[in-house]
């Protein structure tokens, strides 16, 4: 963990101690911070090889949460994980810790949220769940509806069961809840790019592709654009990155506000 420190952060709903990892910028003006969400297998040091010498050239800083953790039956935790509100408001809570304690360093203005597969779900969920955060959120090959997701991918089955507490058709509403689907008009809110390869074979593409239709029916000025690509299931960080470049450039609509 080379270049990360440790956080612990109370909960804000129910006072659980949960651990981030924080890699604060260079010294020198304030800059954008990076929320780097794990995908649906792994936990908080999932990400650290792939998105921390991203932002350790652009003198950015990065922040890892945990979120409750892998979305699999292994997890004891796992009904807490999967988008819960638990989950939601420990990466709301660790947000505004940083740019607490570390205000004269942090951006709050430019704060970017990347996620692929899991992370690409719940990035968009945390679009949903409070879009004024972010300056621009960028989400890899989401899954957009976990019921959908059951009976597409029975590798993933078990792990939606234990977060969902059961079967979509024993547990409607816990599967509804913790999908993106659920949340697309505060989705419209937010600045979205949402990727998605066009032969990716875990999560379809469909997946992006209605929901993206859904959401410019409902709200055609939306600034949520959708692009898919010739590849499979992956996160081009390159791309994401060169993205979140461009959109600090310009002035955000985003902002913490608590």
């Amino acid at each position: 963990m080379s270049g990360m420190l440790e956080i612990q952060v109370p909960s804000s709903l129910d006072g659980s101690i949960e651990t981030s990892l924080l890699h604060l910028p260079s010294a020198g003006d304030k800059a954008p911070l990076v929320v780097g969400l794990h995908s649906w297998s792994f936990g908080r040091t999932n990400q650290i090889e792939r998105m921390l010498p991203y932002v350790q050239e652009l003198g950015w800083g990065l922040l890892l949460p945990e979120f409750r953790g892998a979305n699999l039956a292994t997890n004891p935790r796992a009904s807490e994980a999967c988008a819960s509100e638990l989950a939601k408001q420990d990466i709301v809570d660790a947000l505004t810790f940083v740019c607490t304690e570390h205000a004269d360093t942090v951006d709050p203005e430019r704060v970017l949220l990347l996620g692929g597969s899991g992370g690409g779900h719940m990035a968009l969920c945390m679009a949903g769940h409070r879009p004024e955060l972010w300056a621009m959120v960028s989400s890899w090959c989401p899954i957009t509806d976990v019921g959908r997701w059951h009976s597409e991918n029975p590798n993933y089955v078990a792990g939606m069961e234990a977060c969902c507490g059961g079967a979509p058709d024993e547990r409607p509403d816990e599967y509804r809840q913790r999908s993106p689907v659920a949340c697309i008009d505060t989705i419209a809110k937010a600045n979205v790019s949402i990727y998605h390869g066009r032969w990716d074979p875990s999560v379809p593409y469909g997946h992006s592709l209605d929901l993206y239709t859904e959401l410019v029916e409902r709200h055609p000025d939306a600034a949520v654009y959708l692009s898919i690509f010739d590849g499979g299931h992956e996160l081009l960080y390159e791309i994401a990155f060169r993205s979140f470049e461009q959109a600090v450039k310009k002035t955000p609509s985003a902002g913490l506000t608590g």
